[in-house]
């Protein structure tokens, strides 16, 4: 597992590593089941506070990419499906928010497109 943390960046740092683990993980750079770093363990390697990557491990185990197994560590989960499944929910509950305000589809779709932009930097 590779992480670099670029302290001018405008995303935070647990940001940083949570997208970056998250990328990996989702390409297959990090396998189902590769066990991640201790939490202080990667802070130390990265040079990042122990409570700055316990909050990105807990985001990435929100979404469901890694799991953590107790004491026998952190793990990249199968996480494929339950991510798509959390999404099409959160698709799912747009569309109906987007209805029951009275937008067209075209007004609901402009509107994705424009979050889409603003948080890929496209």
């Amino acid at each position: 597992m590779s992480l670099k943390i670029h302290i001018d960046d405008s995303a935070a740092p647990y940001e940083q590593v949570r997208a970056q683990i998250s990328e990996q993980a989702r390409s297959g750079v990090l396998p189902v089941g590769y066990r991640l770093p201790t939490v202080r363990g990667l802070a130390e390697s990265l040079g990042l506070a122990a409570n700055t990557v316990a909050k990105a491990y807990r985001a990435l185990e929100s979404d469901g990419v890694i799991e953590t197994r107790g004491r026998n560590g952190t793990f990249v989960a199968a996480a494929g499906s339950a991510a798509e499944r959390q999404l099409a929910s959160a698709a799912q509950e747009y569309v109906e928010r987007a209805r029951r305000l009275g937008l067209t589809e075209a007004e609901a779709l402009a509107a994705v497109r424009d979050a889409l932009r603003a948080a890929y930097g496209e």
